[in-house]
């Protein structure tokens, strides 16, 4: 790595190196030292403005290669306490992460004003679950994200009641005697918490959640720990309007439910890094995740952005920025996004304000790639989400890459900032969807199979990586942080705060779980 000699020391340099060559002071009658090194100094910040030509030349496969063997390192350092590799919240391996991290860009000198932000998360994991209605065990049963086990850990049993309104109201649940049944409820109008919460205020022993609309099964979790919920699944629609149905025609359906796992609190931390140039009322940032979910090392989701960030950080140290840099490294983003959540929920009105953009970078180098926008647009989203769209487009175009749009639905940590109208965007490679025979034409791979099949499972390790598509991702942040960090001629002001409340609450995921 370059790294460029400070402001200060090279000015000083240069004006000792010209005093030494001139004969008298004559030369400079109406310029003191001061304002020789003002000259200097304004020259030298002019002369080495970050370009995306210049920052993209510090981005190279071998950087990448080398920092994921790093970090798949330190996920093993879990394997004594979770029998296997992981950077989930509150593991060895996590808690190295964030180590690993702050010492690189303590290797950067004084570049960056680097923070941490420590934050409570909770943090779930289910051992071993089983639900059975009707004397079945319906295929799409799986327990919802951030559940606690049912009573004991032992399993419960009872009536199984279909609550009508979708149980959004604990008055929902009078007429249909819930005390000591396992409730049946109907996905839609308020968040899984808040079902579980009122079925547990009614006194059921457990909750299934059943989905409205068509899919394999329901993925979603309760968001929030409430103090009324009880053990909670999530099963398809096929199988929630077949219980439905019997029980509209008079049959008496019994069921057992069963879940051992626990509800941590876990103590996390951000990790900020800011430039210590540019302007301080217009900041542009950008942002990953470094942990990953307990199954399994998390070097695609989100190692790959983590990775990326660094590299990019480490190379953007050699220039001046006009615009102030924030680069953040989300903590619990798999527990519902709450390190991002967080972050944004402690600006100031003023603070929020400085904020120019706001660019997600998740999951960088899923093997069966594609080269997905996010479709913001300002339409819908806060000013200047369009205008970040296109800066995506313009450069995959540049590259002689084909692309794709996909959902602006709530999936990743731009979730908080859109809905504080600050605008926002990003990219990725594709998780847990199946790829299409139109997207093997664009970007070659396997249809009908996962962009990533290894995602939240222990192989997301080292050989879960397409490095060319991540050399291409991690270019492409270089040029975003470049762009931005040189000049934001042209990109929307800040909108007014009336405006602000619209974006409020229009996202059905929060992270990779639907939370309503």
């Amino acid at each position: 790595m370059k790294f460029q000699h400070s402001k200060a020391t090279t000015s000083a340099a240069l004006f000792s190196l010209i005093c030494s060559s001139v004969a008298s002071p004559i030369w400079w009658p109406s310029l003191d030292f001061k304002g020789l090194q003002t000259v200097l100094t304004s020259s030298s910040e002019d002369d080495n403005i970050v370009s995306s030509d210049g920052l993209l030349d510090y981005v190279n496969k071998s950087g990448l290669l080398a920092r994921a063997h790093e970090l798949y390192a330190l996920a093993v350092r879990s394997e004594p306490s979770y029998g296997h590799p992981t950077r989930v919240i509150g593991s060895p391996g996590h808690e190295k992460t964030i180590e690993y991290i702050k010492s690189e860009l303590s290797k950067l000198g004084d570049y960056y004003n680097v923070s941490t932000q420590d934050f409570e998360a909770y943090s779930g994991f289910v051992y071993e679950s089983r639900l059975v209605i009707n004397g079945e065990i319906p295929k799409s049963a799986e327990p919802l994200s951030l559940t606690g086990p049912t009573k004991d850990k032992e399993p419960v049993y009872g009536r199984i009641v279909h609550v009508p309104n979708g149980g959004c109201s604990v008055s929902d649940f009078d007429s249909v005697l819930a005390s000591d049944s396992i409730a049946l409820i109907e996905r839609g109008t308020c968040s899984f918490g808040v079902k579980s919460e009122n079925a547990g205020a009614a006194g059921a022993f457990a909750a299934v959640i059943f989905d409205n609309q068509p899919g394999d099964t329901l993925h979603g979790t309760l968001g929030e720990v409430l103090p009324h919920q009880v053990a909670t699944f999530g099963i398809n629609r096929e199988d929630g309007q077949k219980y439905v149905k019997l029980i509209e025609e008079g049959k008496a359906l019994e069921g057992s439910a069963y879940i051992d796992g626990y509800i941590n609190v876990i103590t996390t931390q951000n990790i900020i890094a800011e430039t210590r140039g540019g302007n301080a009322d217009s900041i542009v940032c950008l942002g990953a995740h470094s942990d990953s979910v307990a199954e399994g090392p998390g070097i695609n989701d989100d190692g790959t952005g983590t990775i990326s960030l660094l590299e990019v950080a480490s190379g953007l140290a050699n220039y001046n920025v006009t615009n102030k840099v924030r680069f953040a490294w989300w903590s619990a983003e798999e527990e519902g996004l709450v390190g991002s959540n967080y972050y944004v929920s402690q600006l100031s009105p003023e603070e929020n304000r400085k904020i120019r953009v706001f660019m997600d970078y998740d999951m960088m180098a899923s093997p069966n790639y594609a080269y997905q926008i996010y479709d913001s647009d300002n339409s819908a989203n806060p000013n200047g989400s369009s205008e970040l769209r296109q800066l995506y487009i313009d450069f995959y175009e540049s590259q002689g890459v084909n692309y794709t749009f996909i959902p602006f639905d709530g999936r990743s940590d731009y979730y908080a900032f859109i809905e504080n109208g600050i605008p926002g965007g990003g990219v990725a490679t594709g998780a847990e969807g199946i790829k299409t025979e139109e997207e093997v034409e664009l970007f070659g791979g396997k249809a009908g199979e996962w962009y990533d099949s290894c995602y939240h499972q222990l192989c997301d390790d080292t050989t879960n990586l397409n490095y060319d598509a991540w050399l291409i991702n991690t270019r492409l942040i270089a040029h975003s942080v470049a762009t931005y960090g040189a000049s934001l001629k042209g990109f929307p002001e800040r909108e007014v705060e009336e405006k602000v409340s619209s974006y409020r609450s229009k996202f059905k995921y929060r992270g990779s779980k639907l939370i309503f």
